[in-house]
């Protein structure tokens, strides 16, 4: 999935063509819930985001980030996405030097993490992820929490994965799974590069 400031990459730089933007996802994700015979209030009780925030995002009104994003996505039980209107790749196989660049989860974040879509499309019941997360590498300040179950496996250097704040250590060959409705984050506490894949049902991006 392109978040939204990749998605605002193919824009120029000017505030009302960025603005308009902000007004098209908006428009996605309010015809999105309309199509469901959802109510706003319904949809903040199914995505965890207040009925504010629901109301400012689909008139336009508000820059949302990507956890709000998939947040809304997941209340309306689908990936992400399709609110960019994401044309996928038909072929089953995906090469490495092919493979779609995602941006991190925190849409102002320069963290040095590099995730890359190993599924050739976001339209089946899970999604799989390369990761690549630099030493001191931290998401403890912005947890996430949204449907389903990830399933990860650490190929080279370490990785903690704390799941409702218990950590849990992996390193190279060890493998994890879990629910996502559990608050969890994640941190490179090694000196090196953390290789590792990461497998989420329902698709996030």
């Amino acid at each position: 999935m392109r978040a939204l400031n990749e998605a605002a990459a193919e824009w120029t730089d000017d505030g009302q063509e960025i603005s308009s933007l902000l007004g098209a996802v908006g428009e996605r994700i309010r015809a999105l819930r309309k199509e469901r015979g959802l109510t706003i209030e319904r949809l903040s009780e199914l995505s965890g985001v207040s009925v504010g925030i629901v109301s400012q995002v689909e008139r336009g009104k508000a820059n949302p980030s990507f956890t709000t994003l998939a947040q809304l996505s997941h209340g309306l039980n689908i990936p992400v996405g399709r609110l960019f209107h994401v044309t996928e790749q038909a072929s089953p196989v995906v090469r490495k030097k092919d493979r779609r660049r995602l941006d991190v989860h925190g849409l102002e974040s320069d963290d040095g993490a590099t995730f890359e879509l190993l599924t050739p499309d976001l339209n089946g019941a899970l999604e799989a992820t390369w990761v690549q997360t630099p030493p001191g590498y931290d998401t403890s300040g912005t947890p996430y929490r949204h449907n389903g179950e990830e399933f990860g496996i650490v190929l080279s250097g370490c990785k903690d994965v704390f799941i409702d704040g218990v950590r849990h250590r992996l390193e190279a060959g060890d493998s994890i799974r879990y629910s996502s409705t559990i608050p969890h984050w994640y941190a490179n506490p090694g000196d090196v590069d953390c290789h590792s894949i990461w497998v989420i049902t329902p698709p996030t991006w």
